[in-house]
């Protein structure tokens, strides 16, 4: 038997949203799970660059044995029904690319987990998948829009499970996704995060979330520029991504901005506007980063409404 499932990439955070917010876009991973019928070969793990801005190189990191969070993932969902992962191949094609901020190893982990689940029978519902998939990457907000799809407010409980709302996000804002041709690890974004913040930051980003949650409902644009202001993650990764203070500074001159924020941890940034001079805006980018020489890859998306879908199952 073998099953192929899609995957979103998702963009999380959104300025004020600390690993509560996060949003699904068009750009897909494919995990194929198949049953072999060699016995005692175990799990076998490749991973494709399927895209011309994901660099095969870029790949080579990736845990392809035990230790790969594929691996955990297929071995959390066998374990939950009481076995264990026996032969199978895992085939990975990517068109996300890898530490930029786009939710490439959400992709991964919540593919492998919806393609293993097919194949096991479907024991695991949503809530479970959710649960499994947020022990495995450790916070909510990439992982949720990559199993629901859309615009996605997030909690990951004391107890493991996942509370969830999806936000419907105005089509009249485009989201222009700018992705620069060098990498940054999650765990590099988030060593340099203090353990603790001033109580005025803290109050300062409730303030901006919940004004983010009422832009979105009521289409709010003025509110919206507002709402993506943030100072719990971004002050202090600013310096890993250079060119950003430049490229806000300089898009604070265009009146359909309504902001510029990093994608995740980065080092992907994401422009929301409304849906006049795109190209300027893409101009504006392109010139920052060039001063730094940085390459980059601009895309203006819609938003995926749909998260993880099976694609093929054969029997």
């Amino acid at each position: 038997m073998k099953v192929t499932v899609k995957v979103p990439a998702t963009t999380a955070n959104l300025g004020p949203g600390f690993d509560c917010l996060g949003m699904a876009l068009p750009i897909y991973n494919t995990i194929t799970i198949e049953e072999t019928v060699l016995p005692g070969t175990g799990v076998e793990i490749n991973v494709f660059a399927d895209s011309d801005i994901v660099e095969q190189s870029s790949l080579e990191h990736i845990p392809l044995d035990n230790n790969s969070i594929v691996y955990k993932a297929v071995e959390l969902l066998y374990n939950m029904i009481g076995q264990s992962p026996a032969e199978l191949r895992i085939n990975i094609h990517s068109n996300i690319p890898v530490a930029r901020g786009l939710g490439s190893s959400s992709s991964v982990i919540v593919g492998a987990l919806f393609a293993a689940n097919e194949l096991l029978g479907r024991p695991a519902d949503e809530l479970a998948l959710l649960s499994i998939a947020c022990e495995i990457e450790g916070h909510p907000d990439n992982i949720t829009p990559a199993i629901v799809g859309g615009l996605v407010i997030s909690s990951q409980e004391d107890d493991g499970s996942v509370v969830y709302r999806k936000l419907d996000w105005p089509e009249e804002w485009a989201v222009t996704v700018c992705i620069p041709d060098f990498e940054l690890s999650t765990d590099i974004a988030r060593s340099v995060l203090p353990a603790e913040v001033p109580m005025a930051d803290a109050v300062f980003n409730a303030k901006r979330l919940a004004m983010f949650v009422q832009a979105v409902h009521t289409k709010d644009s003025e509110l919206m520029k507002l709402a993506l202001q943030d100072k719990l993650h971004q002050p202090y990764r600013m310096k890993l991504v250079p060119g950003l203070n430049s490229i806000i500074d300089n898009l604070k001159h265009f009146d359909n901005v309504l902001g510029c924020v990093l994608s995740g941890a980065g080092s992907s940034i994401l422009i929301i506007s409304e849906k006049n001079n795109i190209e300027k805006i893409r101009s504006v980018v392109k010139d920052s980063w060039a001063d730094q020489n940085i390459k980059c890859e601009i895309r203006t998306l819609s938003i995926e409404n749909h998260g993880a879908q099976i694609i093929t199952n054969e029997d």
